[in-house]
């Protein structure tokens, strides 16, 4: 948005008496298994240390190998979002390699620090699960072990995701200039953007991203990370970490997911290079085998020309397709991604001079109560000669704050709907200004189905959400 320990070695078998999951999309919880209960293979069930769940938890022994199995089962098969609670006193990382049936679907997972032994955090992956049994272990790769290990949530989506965005259109690419799916047909995704993860993150939970796929139907859930504004460079782990799980949220709720690289202020976006360098490459060397995933890789550039927005971007993507060859990356454009207008120049120096790289699609944002004519026709004229995707929009000012203007967002709506330019509206969140969808003090509780919580734009903009997918597969 803008301007704004242990020598002895114990194998303890127990075996997990629960019931099936019943499916997601029929209104489920998720289902705990307490670690205690699981097979454990080095380690010891112990309760020393305050905040656990259950009768204790998991402390894995010093050494590479130990693990804790979790026997689960599912009523159908699906997607698992897989939600580990730990804790770990130290300040070294204990990563762990999460397999799901002997498949390792998250390898060297960073279990980070937690400050102490008694301040228990989670990490969640997301993983395909078969009908009936299965197994979920958590296996310590370095001599330090593994985390103490509290228990694991699992909540599946059933129906092999059949019916949701991701699963109907797959891997997305670019052609032409269009977004299409897995059929090479143009599609159009609509949904929300969070606001910044280091102010809003409690309004991304289990009950509000259930809302957000099952109530409002959308599509895409656009994860923005702030670098600076006490953003990702105050603390690269915490911020990654929190990507990560979220990607994972989004996938198993059949949502894409957009991860918004929000540099904003400085505006230059070669002020974050070496950051994205470093964070783009995680996050696609672990997620590259999904295919519901997009990567903007720059918010809002501003104060600066398109010549160094576009050599910033042919400098970054080799690094990303280096570890992900296949999802779309999408490129912010001058003054604010408004294509160059609020700069006084037009989209003509972004067709005439295009980022040298396939597979991309360039930004737009707009705030119908700030940006007129001028910018919806820079909009349509650019969108018939190079991919546009309309990552941020308000029906406000540009400062996310002030009266909708119903009428003229009605006509972005209608021109993104008739060349199919997908779009995120700005933010799922209850910020006090008008543009944050839900009233203060939603978050974390909710709720967040229907529109007792909505303040007007929330209502305006969950109901284009809602209207009925167009995704062709013939």
């Amino acid at each position: 948005m803008r301007h704004l320990v242990r020598t002895l070695v114990l194998t303890a078998i127990f075996t997990m008496l629960v019931g099936p999951l019943a499916p997601v999309g029929a209104g489920a919880a998720a289902t705990r298994y307490e670690a205690e209960n699981a097979t454990i293979s080095q380690g010891l069930v112990e309760s020393n240390h305050a905040g656990y769940s259950g009768t204790g938890f998991v402390n894995y022994d010093n050494l590479t190998g130990g693990y804790v199995q979790f026997t689960v089962n599912a009523a159908s098969a699906g997607t698992a979002a897989i939600t580990l609670r730990y804790a770990n006193g130290t300040t070294v990382n204990r990563p762990m390699t999460i397999a799901v049936n002997g498949t390792a679907v998250s390898a060297n997972l960073a279990f980070n620090g937690t400050g102490a032994w008694t301040t228990w955090a989670s990490t969640t992956v997301s993983a395909p699960v078969n009908a009936g049994s299965n197994t979920i272990r958590a296996t310590a790769t370095t001599a330090n072990g593994g985390p103490n290990l509290d228990y694991v949530d699992v909540e599946v989506t059933t129906g092999g995701g059949g019916g949701t965005p991701a699963s109907i259109n797959g891997q997305l690419r670019v052609c032409g200039t269009k977004l299409c799916n897995q059929y090479g047909k143009p599609i159009q995704l609509r949904g929300m953007s969070s606001h910044g993860l280091q102010w809003y993150y409690q309004c991304l939970n289990t009950a509000s991203l259930d809302a957000l796929a099952r109530d409002w139907n959308a599509d895409v859930l656009r994860i923005s990370m702030y670098i600076q504004e006490d953003g990702y460079e105050t603390n690269p782990r915490l911020f990654t970490d929190r990507v990560h799980t979220l990607i994972d949220m989004a996938t198993a709720r059949g949502m894409y997911a957009i991860v918004d690289w929000h540099m904003l202020t400085p505006g230059d976006p070669n002020y974050n290079l070496s950051r994205a360098k470093t964070f783009f490459t995680e996050i696609a060397q672990r997620h590259n085998a999904k295919t519901n995933l997009l990567y903007e890789i720059a918010n809002e550039p501003n104060g600066v020309a398109w010549s160094r927005v576009k050599s910033y971007a042919e400098e970054l993507i080799p690094v990303i397709r280096a570890q992900d060859p296949d999802t779309p990356i999408l490129v912010g454009t001058r003054a604010w991604s408004s294509l160059g207008v609020s700069d006084g120049a037009t989209e003509t120096e972004v067709i005439n001079n295009p980022v040298n790289a396939t597979n991309i699609m360039y930004t737009f944002h707009f705030y119908a109560a700030s940006h007129g004519t001028e910018y919806l026709n820079a909009l349509s004229r650019a969108a018939d000669r190079i991919p546009m995707f309309v990552t941020e929009f308000g029906t406000q000012t540009a400062s996310g704050d002030g009266s909708n203007d119903f009428t003229r967002a009605q006509q972005y709506i209608d021109l993104m709907a008739q060349k199919k330019i997908s779009w995120t509206n700005w933010n799922y969140s209850d910020d006090s200004r008008s543009g944050a969808v839900f009233t203060g003090g939603t978050c974390p509780g909710g709720s967040f189905s229907g529109t007792s919580r909505l303040k007007p734009a929330g209502v305006w903009v969950r109901d284009r959400i809602r209207t009925p997918d167009d995704f062709p597969t013939g």
